[in-house]
């Protein structure tokens, strides 16, 4: 039997352990740090995500047999290159593959010397270089950062003085720190958000999902990390996924091995559906959060045995269930923005669906809210509707002022 190392402390690996606990080669699971929720799961273990050294000892001295690793903090600090050094199996980038994430410059490189189709572009690292060139081309404007910035280094600017004000921001005030910006072309149409487990150039596809980024209902308000997600996404028909795979992921994964950088692990497509077919919008090297918490749900395969594959360059058939799962986050009041901590969540007993925390703590008997981002409530239905209605029941169950969500998560695909 099998032990198994989950870096991460958020709702993406709450629902990384709880599908390796369905494997039958998975007897015990440690997660560092963890959280409340993922507690009853797996021994946390009190190790930062960046502490690379300090991971890789732990690993060592308890045997494990493989690493997953969650966020793309650690990635970017070089945790898979330094397992590597020590010879312990790890299911995740290098530093150098995983920039495809940490350098939106990279990332269009590679697209433009692979002919992946993505938004024009230019880069920039002067506020008035950029400022000039962006107030003479159309709105929107899109002004990514370059670098990491916890899902919230990218404004889509309507008008120009939020242009003015974004780019201030990444380049005057360093908001992120020191860097530069990448400004794009608008790209209108759904967007969709498309894993793939990924072994140098092996691809194993994983199941399309979407997820929604503005804080309030109509997509309103602004950007988070995600208010919820949902999968399957009808709207991106199987000859769509099909092109996306050999359009975009394929070449990409050929291109890192290329490059001299092959990447293992989690290669994520945040695509676009555009009328000339899908376009990148952005690259993650890790699983997407909350997209994870709606796509683990839908596999029936083993997910230890394909971790093991792709480290391994083995090839693995991906059998999925046929039911839709959505997932709403509930959020703290002010988030994206400043909020309120250790606020009591009552009413978690009642719900029946499934509920991945996400910035949680627990205190004498009781699960305290500890993050923007705070737990995430997960349905299984016949459709997409039915999923949906269960989780706003379960929802309506559970009883803390300072929490709120969005009810529409899904619109696009229920029409009802």
């Amino acid at each position: 039997m099998k032990k198994v190392l989950v870096i991460g402390s958020g709702g993406r690996e709450h629902a990384i352990v709880e599908a390796l606990s369905r494997s039958p080669q998975v007897d015990k699971i440690y997660c560092a740090p963890g959280n409340a929720g993922i507690s009853a799961l797996a021994e946390c273990v009190g190790i930062g995500v960046e502490d690379v050294d300090a991971l890789a000892r732990f690993a060592a001295e308890n045997a494990v047999d493989l690493t997953v690793v969650g966020p793309e903090a650690a990635l970017a600090a070089g945790v898979a290159d330094r397992f590597a050094e020590d010879g312990l199996r790890i299911f995740g980038p290098t530093k150098g593959a995983a920039r495809i994430e940490s350098s939106k410059e990279f990332a269009k490189e590679m697209m433009d010397k692979y002919n992946v189709p993505t938004a024009a572009y230019r880069v920039f690292d002067e506020f008035g270089d950029a400022w000039d060139y962006v107030r003479k081309r159309p709105l929107p404007a899109v002004i990514k950062y370059d670098g990491l910035a916890a899902g919230k280094g990218v404004v889509v600017a309507a008008t120009y003085d939020e242009a003015e004000a974004a780019l201030r921001d990444m380049l005057l005030d360093a908001s992120f720190g020191k860097g530069r910006v990448v400004v794009e072309d608008f790209l209108s149409g759904p967007e969709f958000s498309f894993m793939c487990v990924v072994s140098g150039e092996k691809v194993y596809p994983l199941a399309v999902a979407q997820d929604h980024k503005r804080a309030f209902d109509g997509d309103k308000g602004p950007n988070t990390g995600g208010m919820g997600a949902y999968s399957p996404v009808p709207f991106i028909s199987d000859a769509v996924r099909d092109e996306a795979l050999e359009r975009i992921i394929r070449p990409v994964a050929a291109g890192l091995v290329k490059e001299g950088l092959p990447f293992t692990g989690i290669l994520y497509g945040g695509l676009i559906l555009t009328e000339e077919g899908p376009k990148v919008i952005e690259f993650n090297a890790r699983f997407g959060d909350p997209e994870t918490e709606v796509v683990l749900p839908r596999m029936k395969s083993d997910i230890y045995a394909l971790f093991n594959a792709a480290v391994d360059g083995e090839d693995f058939e991906i059998e999925w269930n046929p039911e839709a799962v959505l997932g709403i986050v509930l959020a703290s009041k002010g988030y994206p923005g400043s909020y309120a901590k250790g606020e009591v969540i009552k009413g978690l007993d009642k719900v029946e669906s499934s509920v991945y925390h996400m910035g949680t703590a627990a205190k004498d008997g009781s699960i305290l809210t500890a993050g923007g981002r705070v737990m995430m409530v997960v349905g299984k239905g016949a459709d997409l509707k039915e999923a949906r209605d269960k989780v706003l029941a379960d929802i309506a169950r559970i009883d803390c002022a300072s929490l709120f969500s969005r009810s529409d998560i899904g619109y696009q695909a229920i029409k009802s």
